[in-house]
């Protein structure tokens, strides 16, 4: 075979990508035997398996792992040159983009996004997942377009903007027996509280921040995301530190308010990142200017 055909590089791409024949037929938009297809295919120009099914998924055979750069390299300058010769129009786009969001960030940004787009860009759509420690690499291979969020380990090697700063409170029962419109030090020492082990939250800074405060926790349980955190709360006697801006949506949706902790703690930027590779595609430029007039400029209320 002397000729690579574009469909079998982009199968190669999201098969790399994804451990999955089914996820890459799905994300190109194609039958999961057009896309089987075109790996056998692949495999016949190469002379080489490429991927071998594991417990994990599909995973890339040395010499794939070898030339996947390239290709990579090459499908990014098929699709810049393609772009360069059509700007982005969103009220005609259809196109999908592909956003890494902490918990946090698709309770209160993405129902907004989502609700402007169907307004402006009737027929983008937009898939998520959560930050991980794959997201830095589904960044650089084009997996992801954008990762959103307090995300510190982004910061090198991608591009990166603040979208607002943010803080936190605490957030109580709404008729916790001892707790009023105040908190004290001593009573947040003697109160049981939930924390949140969730990555890219800004859960570190306060871990951090109270050891250095010489304050004790007596933490009853360790959640894992925010999705049952106010339910939780609203039906015990739990402290809980969160996000002012989560703290705002919750306390509209459960019986629970917001109260400022004893002790201060540091805000945070929440941010967008891309990588270089993608900072001049025009749907990229679009999304990330969508997402900082939507949430740009907010600051954490004192």
């Amino acid at each position: 075979m002397s000729k690579l055909d574009l469909e079998w590089l982009k199968v190669f791409d999201e098969v790399y990508a994804s451990a999955s024949v089914s996820k890459a037929a799905d994300r190109l938009g194609m039958a999961q035997a057009a896309a089987s297809t075109a790996l056998n295919k692949l495999r016949q120009h190469f002379g080489d398996r490429l991927f071998e099914r594991t417990a994990i998924g599909m995973q890339p055979t040395p010499y794939a792992a070898k030339i996947q750069p390239a290709l990579r390299e090459a499908l990014a300058q098929i699709e810049q040159a393609r772009a360069s010769r059509e700007a982005f129009d969103p009220a005609r786009a259809s196109r999908r983009f592909r956003i890494c969001l902490t918990d946090i960030s698709e309770v209160v940004l993405l129902p907004r996004l989502l609700a402007h787009l169907q307004q402006q860009a009737p027929g983008v759509q937009i898939e998520t997942e959560i930050v991980s420690a794959a997201s830095a690499r589904g960044l650089e291979d084009g997996a992801l377009d954008l990762a959103v969020g307090f995300m510190p380990q982004l910061e090198a090697g991608f591009y990166g903007q603040t979208l607002f700063r943010q803080n936190f409170v605490c957030l109580v029962a709404r008729e916790h027996p001892r707790i009023g419109r105040r908190l004290t030090r001593r009573a947040f020492a003697a109160e049981s509280h939930a924390t949140i082990a969730s990555s890219g939250t800004g859960h570190a800074i306060v871990d951090r921040t109270i050891a250095r405060a010489g304050v004790e926790r007596k933490v009853a349980v360790r959640l894992s995301s925010f999705l049952g955190v106010a339910r939780i709360v609203a039906q015990t006697e739990l402290v809980v530190i969160v996000p002012r801006i989560l703290g705002e949506i919750l306390s509209t949706q459960e019986p629970v308010k917001m109260v400022a902790p004893p002790f201060a703690l540091p805000d945070y930027a929440v941010k967008q990142h891309w990588h270089a590779r993608f900072h001049a595609d025009d749907g990229n430029i679009w999304l990330r200017r969508t997402l900082a007039q939507l949430f740009g400029g907010r600051t954490p209320a004192p």
